[in-house]
């Protein structure tokens, strides 16, 4: 059950996370959930303890979402930073 709710999470995170920071258009459903996963691993050990928050492990809450949301804005906006870096070379 728990990689269920791994892949739905991270799916949804992801997904979220794109839209906030307009790279919707580039990714599909896969990397959406990659990127949510990715995420929720990020937000849970480097967020996670700052806001006294758990992470999806611990249960589905509105701050276990919002903690794996960061995380994965995180994320997507240091791949955007080393991808436009490329661009520029």
């Amino acid at each position: 059950m728990g990689i269920i709710v791994w892949l739905v999470m991270g799916g949804l995170v992801g997904w979220v996370a794109s839209m906030i920071m307009g790279t919707s258009g580039q990714q599909g459903i896969v990397l959406n959930v990659v990127v949510g996963i990715v995420g929720a691993l990020i937000g849970g050990f480097l967020i996670g303890p700052l806001l006294g928050a758990g992470s999806i492990n611990d249960g589905i809450t509105i701050m276990s979402f919002i903690v794996s949301l960061i995380g994965a804005i995180i994320l997507l906006a240091i791949l955007s930073f080393f991808q436009r870096g490329k661009k520029r070379v």
